[in-house]
């Protein structure tokens, strides 16, 4: 799966449930961001999935790899390596399942934090 294609799945299952703008663009945010640090670093999307339940939006991400995510120092000179931080701040709830062969990211946010 692409990036593209696990953002135009989540844009479907927001517009469904009449997500907010500012709840669409951070989910969108970690999407892509899970997405990308999956096929960078962990060889490859083996899953995903993005539903609303409880008051949550809930995105989990597999991948091939056992190794965690973690931040890494950013350069002074150039973009990029900010990834995960952003993951744990848009998504109060982040946590990481270990399977055969790979590992599940799911984050989690809240719903009715974006609401009026």
């Amino acid at each position: 799966m692409s990036c593209g294609q696990a953002r135009e799945q989540a844009r479907r299952v927001l517009a469904d449930c009449g997500a907010p703008a500012v709840l669409v663009a951070d989910v969108l945010t970690v999407v892509s961001e899970l997405v990308a640090n999956a096929i960078r670093h962990a060889g490859g999307v083996t899953g995903f999935d993005i539903h609303r339940r409880a008051g949550l939006i809930v995105i989990e991400v597999s991948d091939r790899s056992l190794r965690l995510p973690h931040p890494r120092p950013q350069p002074a000179d150039g973009p990029g390596r900010f990834g995960w931080r952003l993951v744990k701040t848009l998504a109060p709830t982040v946590f990481i399942r270990f399977r055969r062969g790979g590992k599940t990211i799911t984050a989690a946010l809240l719903v009715h934090a974006f609401r009026p």
